[in-house]
C-alpha cells in the first residue's frame, strides 16, 4: 500500500521539513525498503515545489537512506543482514558501556519512559514506538556521564531509527523489548554494573537475531523495485 504523506504547512524554507517527513516515513516503514521515490510525486503529496524535495533527496542519499534505483531514479536503501549486524555491533558496545557507567552511579532511569513504551507497544503508531525506544536509550547514554557516548550514538541515529522501526513492526517482539528495558533500568538503579552491561548487550543481540530472522517476512530485500510513492 503506497505511503500517505501529510502536506507541509506553508513556510519559507521547506528542505528540513521535507527531509524530516521522509526520514520518519522511511524509519517507520511506511515507505518500505526498495520503494522507488519520485520527486514530482513527493512534491505533489507534500504540497511543495520540486526544489526542496530534490535537496531532501540529496541529503537522504548522502546519509545512505536512499540510493540509485536500477535503471534510473532513486529508491529507499534496502536493509540487509550485514548492515544490521554492523549497526548492532556498534550499538551493543555503546549501550553496554553506557549502562555500566550509569550503574556505577546508581542512576534511577525515569520509570515513565518504560511505562510509556509499554503503552505504545500495544498500539499501531510505529513512529511513536521508535521515539519512546530512542528516549529510553538516550536517557541511559546521558546517565553514563560520558558525552562522547551521546555524540557517537547521534552519528548513527538515523540508521538506528530504521532498525528500531523494523523491530517494532514485528508485533510479537514489542512486549519483550520493554521487559528487557525494565530489567536494564533495574540493574542500573541497583548499581550492578556487570548485570546492566550484560543485559544491554543481550538486548541488542536478541533484537538483531529476531530482526534478521523475520526479515524475509517484514522487510524483504528484493532485486525487483517496489511501487513508487504516490
Amino acid at each position: 500500500m503506497p505511503a500517505k504523506l501529510l502536506k507541509i504547512q506553508a513556510r519559507t524554507d521547506y528542505v528540513d521539513e521535507v527531509y524530516r517527513v521522509l526520514l520518519d516515513a522511511i524509519s517507520e516503514g511506511s515507505i518500505a525498503p526498495g520503494t522507488r521515490i519520485v520527486q514530482e510525486e513527493i512534491a505533489e503529496q507534500l504540497a511543495v515545489s520540486r526544489s526542496p524535495v530534490l535537496q531532501a533527496f540529496r541529503l537522504l542519499k548522502k546519509d545512505g537512506l536512499v540510493e540509485d534505483a536500477p535503471g534510473r531514479g532513486l529508491q529507499v536503501t534496502p536493509l540487509d543482514a550485514t548492515r544490521i549486524g554492523h549497526l548492532y555491533e556498534l550499538r551493543g558496545a555503546l549501550d553496554s558501556l553506557a549502562a555500566r557507567l550509569a550503574a556505577r552511579k546508581k542512576v534511577k532511569i525515569d520509570k515513565a519512559l518504560v511505562a510509556t513504551g509499554r503503552k505504545l507497544s500495544k498500539g499501531e503508531d510505529v513512529r511513536a514506538m521508535i521515539e519512546a525506544d530512542m528516549a529510553f536509550h538516550t536517557a541511559i547514554y546521558t546517565a553514563s556521564g560520558n558525552p562522547l557516548i551521546v555524540d557517537s550514538a547521534r552519528l548513527h541515529w538515523m540508521h538506528l531509527r530504521r532498525v528500531m522501526g523494523a523491530v517494532h513492526q514485528v508485533t510479537g517482539q514489542r512486549k519483550s523489548v520493554w521487559d528487557e528495558h525494565a530489567a536494564i533500568a533495574d540493574a542500573i538503579a541497583q548499581g550492578d554494573e556487570e548485570l546492566a552491561a550484560k543485559l544491554s548487550l543481550q538486548h541488542t543481540e536478541v533484537a538483531r537475531e529476531n530482526l534478521v530472522r523475520h526479515m524475509s517476512q517484514t522487510i524483504v530485500e528484493t532485486d525487483t523495485p517496489k511501487r513508487s510513492v504516490r
